[in-house]
């Protein structure tokens, strides 16, 4: 080294060698931790600080003179008063011209670590001289071979060392634009009102009530009318309190369509302060049901004189309805297509006929237990009209002459060939004239090839009636689907085998002929062979047998035959028919029948078990043979058929030592003791199959009395 020493190194101070610094010694600050792009630098500039460099081969700078001893590559010595400085000289002096990168590696030199050769050159980078800068730059850039950034070099002329003519250290450093951080969504709040009530919808009315206790907006949210096009109570009608009912109706009036308030005995309250107020919001009403209501008559006809496009009408059992709120109806509301008024015991047909007057599109009229059936002049206008199609008048005072008006009219053309009235058909679809006890064969006649699309037919508890009565009738009623002649003790078998030769025989869904003493088995045979679409038969305290209970068997046995065959094609991919749990095909009802024993019971539950079944049997039967009718029908709609042959097993072992128990003669002791244990085999078996253990005693009680 040059024997030149700086001014500014003169001022060094000793360290002591068994000590520490003395305290005018210079104090180093604790350099702050860097983070992102300024990190990476300060590495880069730590590598090219340190003396490894020397060992990658590379091209020493002819502006360093090097005896043959390794020297610093490159250092950074901008200032002398850096906060970064450390001394690298003698161990006994300090130096503050001397600078280098802050580093933590164990690999870089530093004052307790003395791997610089003090012998030698060392060149001053940005040194004064006579008070004048140099222009030596103040920084040595990265060997070209060690740089990463971009080369723009510039060779001289037969010089292998490259000119850096830009150095990346002395680039501006731009700031670094932090990354934006992702802001919480609401994704609630930033919803569509139309995607929040389409979610609401999903739910049931009582809870929406509920949820509008969470907050203030989720309640004005769930009292949105458009939530409330449908307000129908019968379901939870005991469940919802009266002010909500009427913040509902209040709130959704416009938007409501369908009003049913079927059972609210708890607005009875309510109407007589808020009834104004319900019926000035609910304007647009099409559906309107007061069934079994108790409201006052001035609420019943502020809604009538507010909605003029109802088109049903439901008032059963109101007590407010008279008269004067039907001649309402019909000027308020034409409109108006069915209208229940049954069981209004302060009206009568006198307001019914101004209805029919007013309202041309009406279809429907349900009127039982009403007076006035006999007014002849109510009678004609209907018949006049001919656009009624379901009737339902059951429980009143309506004659033969009544119904000869309604079918036939006023003095009609009657044909000289057949002897019946020659009249257009009517268009009645459903008749109920059940406890109309002033009925007769004669007006039932009336019937006859009048309603072609008669498909129910009503006409129970009329004593009077006969087989002439259905003699014809069956004839002109091909569309005919359900026909209920509960309780006429005159109708015989020969009724059942006219219906069964019958045009509607084919599509008969529903039959009732409970507690007609007069029918058995010659009757009910033809109509489980002949009716092949039977859904629904009531034939409880009748005479039918076991063979009645056999044939029902058969016939759905070949329903699911035909079936199967017919959708055969659809097979999975192992060819095999997709199996589905069982549906009832046919529900039979044969209580109090004294010629049904349990083996037609049985037969049934065969059947019922038997595989690849997809229509079976329902049975109502003697209530002692119920429950195992039951527990059996639940396995095999389960699909657990092994265990309900094992039920049906052990029930019929049961029932025939039961029988032979009975029985007197040798041997009885020994048949009870069988049938005391086929009991029990039988009652485990209901109660889910035997069971380890030890058998619970049963005892039939003390018989002291």
């Amino acid at each position: 080294m040059s024997d030149h020493v700086p001014e500014h190194l003169n001022g060094t101070t000793n360290l002591s060698m068994a000590g520490g610094p003395r305290d005018d010694a210079l104090r180093f600050e604790e350099p702050p931790k860097l983070k992102g792009r300024k990190r990476f630098l300060q590495g880069l500039q730590r590598i090219s600080s340190s003396p490894s460099l020397a060992r990658m081969g590379r091209v020493p700078s002819s502006t360093y003179r090097t005896g043959g001893k390794a020297s610093m590559s490159c250092v950074s010595l901008a200032s002398s008063s850096s906060a970064y400085g450390h001394t690298y000289g003698n161990p006994s002096q300090s130096s503050v011209g001397f600078s280098t990168a802050p580093t933590s590696v164990v690999t870089t030199p530093g004052p307790e670590n003395q791997t610089f050769d003090f012998r030698s050159r060392v060149r001053i980078i940005g040194q004064t001289v006579s008070g004048q800068t140099a222009q030596t730059p103040l920084t040595a850039p990265l060997p070209p071979e060690v740089r990463t950034g971009p080369k723009e070099v510039q060779y001289g002329n037969g010089s292998e060392v490259a000119v850096i003519n830009r150095d990346y250290f002395s680039k501006p450093i731009l700031n670094v634009v932090s990354r934006r951080k992702l802001r919480n969504i609401d994704f609630w709040g930033e919803m569509p009102d139309e995607i929040k009530v389409h979610i609401f919808r999903f739910l049931k009315p009582w809870e929406i009530v509920r949820c509008s206790a969470v907050s203030k907006a989720w309640h004005k949210m769930c009292f949105d009318g458009q939530l409330w096009t449908n307000i129908d109570t019968h379901e939870y009608y005991r469940d919802i309190p009266s002010a909500s009912l009427v913040r509902i109706m209040t709130a959704a009036g416009p938007f409501v369509r369908d009003l049913n308030l079927r059972g609210c005995a708890q607005l009875w309250e309510r109407w007589n302060t808020h009834g104004q107020a319900i019926s000035d919001a609910c304007q647009n009403l099409e559906y309107f049901s007061l069934e079994g209501c108790r409201i006052d008559r001035g609420s019943v006809h502020s809604f009538l004189l507010d909605n003029t496009r109802l088109v049903h009408i439901n008032f059963c059992g109101v007590q407010a309805i008279t008269n004067l709120e039907l001649r309402t109806i019909a000027h308020r509301c034409p409109h108006l297509e069915s209208l229940n008024v049954s069981w209004c015991t302060h009206m009568d047909t006198k307001g019914l006929h101004k209805i029919v007057q007013g309202c041309s599109k009406l279809k429907e009229i349900k009127a039982s237990e009403t007076r006035g059936w006999t007014e002849k002049d109510f009678i004609l206008e209907l018949f006049k009209r001919n656009t009624l199609e379901r009737l339902v008048v059951s429980h009143s005072d309506i004659d033969d002459e009544a119904l000869q008006l309604l079918f036939h009219g006023s003095n009609p053309e009657i044909d000289p060939l057949t002897d019946k009235a020659i009249v257009p058909p009517r268009r009645f679809r459903h008749l109920n004239f059940s406890r109309c006890n002033l009925l007769t064969d004669k007006g039932i006649k009336c019937l006859s090839h009048n309603v072609p699309q008669l498909a129910g037919l009503q006409v129970s508890h009329i004593i009077s009636l006969t087989d002439d009565a259905f003699q014809h009738l069956f004839e002109g009623t091909p569309l005919l689907t359900h026909l209920d002649m509960e309780e006429i003790d005159d109708v015989t078998n020969s009724t059942l085998q006219t219906l069964s030769q019958s045009p509607c025989a084919p599509i008969l869904q529903h039959l009732n002929i409970s507690y007609c003493e007069s029918l058995g088995d010659t009757g009910m045979l033809y109509i489980m062979r002949y009716c092949k679409s039977l859904r629904t038969v009531d034939m409880d305290n009748t005479r039918v047998s076991d063979l009645v209970l056999t044939e029902a068997a058969a016939s759905v046995r070949k329903r699911d035959f035909r079936q199967s065959v017919a959708f055969s094609e659809a097979l999975d991919c192992y060819g095999n028919i997709p199996r589905t749990p069982p549906k009832v095909a046919l529900h039979l009802t044969v209580y109090d029948c004294q010629n049904v024993t349990w083996t037609g019971i049985r037969e049934i539950m065969s059947r019922n078990t038997e595989p690849n079944r997809s229509k079976i049997i329902g049975l109502k039967c003697f209530y002692g043979y119920q429950d195992t009718v039951n527990e059996h029908m639940k396995r095999v709609r389960s699909g657990r058929l092994d265990s309900a042959m094992r039920l049906e097993r052990k029930w019929a072992e049961y029932m025939i030592a039961t029988e032979e128990a009975g029985a007197g003669g040798a041997g009885a002791r020994r048949r009870r003791r069988r049938a005391r244990e086929a009991a029990m085999v039988h009652a485990d078996e209901e109660e889910g199959g035997p069971r380890g253990g030890r058998r619970r005693a049963r005892s039939g009680g003390c018989l002291v009395m």
